[in-house]
């Protein structure tokens, strides 16, 4: 497919390197930042678009990738006659794309991008459409990028864009404190990677609530209090440990609770 892509950033510079990998033609990129633009642009062989009016007109397909808050904003500067627009925003409606084109949708990647990256990793990617051609469409063409494509609605996008919100920037969230405690303490943090890579390891074989272990899973409140009085001078992390740990007990020992 001949591509446009709106957008320099994360998403936009992977999902852009993806495409031209995969032997897709990216024919414009624009940006906010022409400077950003011009990089994106020299790493897939394309022009640099600078205004929004002179789309190529071969394009098939017009990739607006930026913040979830701007996708309105740029999509209300767009015409694309008969084109296929579409956002790549787990929790943006469809339908903010309406007026800018008659063909519109949703490309999401239900990925971790970030431009530093020297390896694209497998990016599942959920799609939608305003009519079944568009949505077909999407789909065949995202199964060039990807072997895990779901057709998937705006309410489905936004919950596992929820449960992805919880299984990585929470989950990073809780490194990025464990790094934070480790540091202050003399300790190594890198003494728990192996451990972390087990974890998520083990997740492609088994179900999550049968690989729960640790005191809350046990019920060890004897140890949970030896932790919880360890973290006295940090409250924060504190809060975090006892709010898991219930939250765990909770699932486990329906009875039990820390006071």
């Amino acid at each position: 497919m001949n591509i446009v892509i709106l957008g320099s950033g994360h998403a936009a510079t992977v999902l852009a390197q993806l495409m031209h990998s995969k032997g897709h033609t990216i024919l414009q990129v624009w940006s906010r930042n022409t400077v950003h633009a011009q990089e994106l642009a020299l790493k897939v062989n394309a022009k640099v678009l600078t205004d929004l009016q002179e789309i190529d007109r071969s394009a098939d397909l017009c990739v607006l990738s930026v913040t979830d808050d701007a996708v309105a904003g740029i999509a209300a500067q767009l015409s694309l006659q008969k084109k296929i627009l579409v956002h790549t925003a787990g929790a943006v409606s469809m339908n903010v794309l309406k007026g800018a084109s008659p063909n519109y949708g949703v490309l999401y990647p239900l990925q971790s991008l970030r431009k530093e990256l020297r390896t694209i990793p497998e990016i599942p990617f959920l799609v939608d459409g305003n009519s079944e051609e568009v949505k077909v469409l999407l789909a065949d063409f995202a199964a060039t990028l990807s072997t895990q494509v779901l057709v998937a609605g705006d309410d489905e996008r936004m919950q596992l864009h929820l449960a992805a919100v919880v299984v990585n920037n929470f989950t990073n969230h809780l490194y990025a404190v464990t790094e934070q405690y480790c540091n202050g303490h003399q300790l190594s943090f890198q003494m728990l990677h192996p451990l972390i890579m087990e974890t998520a390891e083990r997740l492609k074989t088994e179900a999550a609530r049968q690989l729960q272990t640790g005191p809350a899973r046990r019920g060890d409140e004897q140890t949970i209090q030896k932790h919880l009085q360890l973290l006295n001078n940090e409250p924060e992390l504190q809060d975090l440990y006892k709010t898991i740990s219930n939250s765990i007990l909770k699932m486990y020992h329906k009875n039990k609770e820390l006071r």
